[in-house]
């Protein structure tokens, strides 16, 4: 209680911050970069390297009223044909500017629903990546699952594609819940659905659950946990629920006096937090949970563990290529995100262009401020001369920028020898405290909350 009055006091349960998946967020992207920008970066990407490929299917049978992701509805498949010959044109594109020898370390089907496609377009779309570039022996594949959109069919085609990976959404368990936030999704389908990726011999499985839905109840939200528990996940993605109804007008369907306050979101974080570390999880970040073999887990041990639009993640590419409507790719030198509509984002591939809308250029400061937001929410430690070293900026600027730190987060950190160390007490502050590193001002359309 203690420690909920220092962080209450400290505007945890009042703070809306970003969550940090880029740097600078995407709500400073602009349109300076564009068609031409892209093909340069893509063609100075050095020969041979490993690349990571991001691709986007923004369509859904029904439309979950909780989600804020860039998603279309159709009760049809015949969008999603066309929008699948348009990725596989947008992949032509992509194949006549890529350096020779180059391969892909991590690919990632996300949504939207990916298993909406039929295990012919599952196939055909596979394909058409190998065409671009093949993946590396070591790859990893992996897929974002609804298990209401699957059968024994496209099991089989991403099994036959190469999926090493699955990610199963579960939000949660309550049916009460799931039907008010428009997911009904029982516990019968979601374990069908890891059987049939086991008996694929699809091993490594992620589970992405729900905080601060509404109804949501410390008690529920345990019931949720030992009900995904009893599925042996590999990974767990514990999100907090972003209830921006100005923004995703969905979600003007979910009541809002049924959304439990701050101090409670923290309550059902904690509560699930402390059942996976009870059952041998390891705790990852601010919101994830991997089991000790898991890449993930061992990334984060040896200081590996990259973030970025997918979340945590253990793929060190310097190249992440964003493909479809809404994608963003991120380069060396700067970010570049497609149309978000998907007639927009069409209409510029079928003219023969890269499907850019807007980007940023990374500054010299981007790069310093960016490496410390990294380190500080993959490790909670961040050495900002090494930092300062490894960006090329002198010491001593990298250790301005933690000027007034510890008087804004008494008793929450350390800052000793030029490192600055978030406490474990000081964890839940870690967004708030990533933004003292930020240079830019908040967002105008607000962000989720700290907590």
């Amino acid at each position: 209680m203690m420690l909920q009055t220092e962080l209450k006091r400290l505007g945890l349960f009042d703070a809306r911050v970003p969550r940090y998946t880029s740097y600078p967020t995407a709500p400073q992207f602009g349109p300076s970069v564009g068609d031409e920008t892209v093909r340069r970066w893509i063609r100075a990407i050095p020969r041979g390297a490993r690349v990571s490929l991001y691709v986007h299917i923004p369509f859904c049978r029904r439309l979950c009223w909780f989600c804020a992701c860039r998603t279309q509805g159709t009760s049809s498949l015949a969008p999603v044909q066309g929008y699948v010959e348009t990725l596989k044109a947008e992949l032509a594109l992509l194949r006549d500017e890529l350096p020779r020898g180059v391969e892909i370390e991590h690919l990632h089907w996300g949504g939207g629903t990916p298993t909406l496609l039929s295990a012919d377009l599952i196939g055909d779309l596979a394909a058409a990546i190998f065409r671009t570039a093949p993946l590396a022996g070591d790859a990893q594949f992996s897929v974002e699952i609804d298990p209401n959109e699957l059968d024994e069919a496209r099991l089989d085609a991403l099994a036959a594609a190469g999926m090493n990976r699955a990610s199963l959404g579960i939000q949660d368990f309550d049916p009460k819940i799931q039907e008010t936030i428009g997911r009904p999704q029982s516990y019968a389908i979601t374990r069908a659905a890891v059987d049939g990726l086991r008996r694929r011999g699809i091993q490594s499985l992620n589970a992405d659950i729900v905080y601060g839905l509404p109804h949501q109840t410390r008690k529920g939200i345990a019931d949720t946990v030992q009900q995904v528990l009893s599925l042996h996940p590999d990974r767990i993605a514990l999100f907090g629920y972003a209830h921006v109804p100005w923004m995703a007008k969905r979600q003007t369907l979910i009541p809002s006096d049924a959304l439990p306050e701050a101090q409670e979101r923290l309550a059902l974080f904690e509560t699930a937090r402390e059942l996976f570390l009870w059952d041998g999880f390891e705790e990852i970040g601010i919101d994830h949970f991997a089991r000790p073999h898991d890449g993930l887990a061992k990334a984060a041990r040896e200081g590996r563990m990259r973030r970025n639009f997918q979340g945590y993640t253990e793929d060190t590419s310097k190249t992440l290529i964003g493909l479809g409507a809404s994608a963003i790719s991120r380069f060396p030198q700067g970010y570049a995100q497609n149309a978000p509509a998907t007639s927009a984002y069409q209409g510029k591939v079928r003219d023969g262009h890269l499907a850019t809308s807007r980007g940023h250029v990374f500054s010299e400061d981007d790069l310093l401020r960016g490496a410390v937001i990294e380190a500080l929410l993959c490790d909670f430690r961040a050495n900002l001369p090494a930092i300062a070293a490894k960006t090329g900026h002198a010491p001593e600027t990298a250790l301005a920028l933690a000027d007034g730190l510890t008087e804004a987060f008494p008793g929450m950190l350390n800052v000793e020898g030029g490192t600055v160390e978030i406490l474990p007490r000081g964890r839940p502050l870690a967004r708030m405290i990533a933004r003292h590193f930020d240079a830019y001002a908040l967002s105008k359309a607000g962000h989720s909350h700290a907590v």
